[in-house]
This record gives structure tokens, C-alpha cells and sequence, in this order.
């Protein structure tokens, strides 16, 4: 079976807060034969693992690095990559997500009125600009 995993299946997997429901996703999820995971299910993951659960920044990465090992998962890894760099730099998953598909999708650069992720994404050789 191939699946669309949704961002509650990736959190009561990976938060264990609900005994029933995260034996039911961890069971789907390793048996399932391909468990796609797009990247705004991702966005969603680290948003309410860093927002709701108050999980640091190396836990969120350490929960997407054993998920990108999943012999099963597929995903867009270079624009996860870049999300989880962004992270790892002190900004926002999403913004890196969002600067790396600008750049896959045409965009010389990334623009935003938000400080912070452009300083970040600066900091990382790619081309934003502050509004």
C-alpha cells in the first residue's frame, strides 16, 4: 500500500501522546510500502512540534532526520534539506523550504518583510532581500 501521510499520522507517531492512535500510525507507517510526505505536511510537523510540544530545534531535526532514513518515505529532499539548514541556522524550516523552491522554480531571490529569515538565509549564500 502507498500513502499520503498527513501531519497528524508524522506527529502522534513521532510525540507518542495518544497510546491508541500512535500504535495505529506507527504500524501504517511501517508497513506501508511508499509513505509520501510532502513538504507542507513537513512545514506543518516542525510548526506544531516547535509551537504546540515546545521541541527544540535539534529535537524537530533529529524527528525528520530518522524519518528521512525511512526506507519507505519519499519526500523532496533537497527542498527538506534546505528547510532543515534554515533550522538548523537559527531560522524558520519553512522559510528555507520556501527559498529553495523560489530558486528550483525561477526566483533569483527571496524576499520578505521578516528580518530574521532573510538574515538567516543571507547567512547561508542565498540571495534576500529585507522589504
Amino acid at each position: 500500500m502507498n500513502i499520503t501521510a498527513d501531519t497528524n499520522v508524522l506527529i502522534r507517531a513521532a510525540v507518542q501522546d495518544e497510546p491508541h492512535q500512535a500504535r495505529q500510525a506507527a504500524e501504517l507507517l511501517r508497513e506501508a510500502e511508499l509513505v509520501a510526505v510532502p513538504v507542507p505536511v513537513l512545514c506543518e510537523f516542525v510548526w506544531v512540534l516547535r509551537r504546540g510540544y515546545k521541541r527544540s530545534a535539534s529535537e524537530v531535526s533529529d524527528a525528520i532526520h530518522r524519518l528521512m532514513k525511512s526506507a519507505n518515505a519519499v519526500m523532496n529532499r533537497p527542498a527538506i534539506e534546505a528547510g532543515l539548514a534554515s533550522l538548523k541556522a537559527g531560522g524558520d524550516f519553512a522559510d528555507g523550504v520556501i527559498a529553495y523552491e523560489g530558486d528550483w522554480l525561477g526566483a533569483e531571490e527571496f524576499v520578505s518583510f521578516d528580518s530574521k529569515a532573510v538574515s538567516v538565509l543571507q547567512s547561508q549564500g542565498v540571495r534576500a532581500r529585507l522589504l
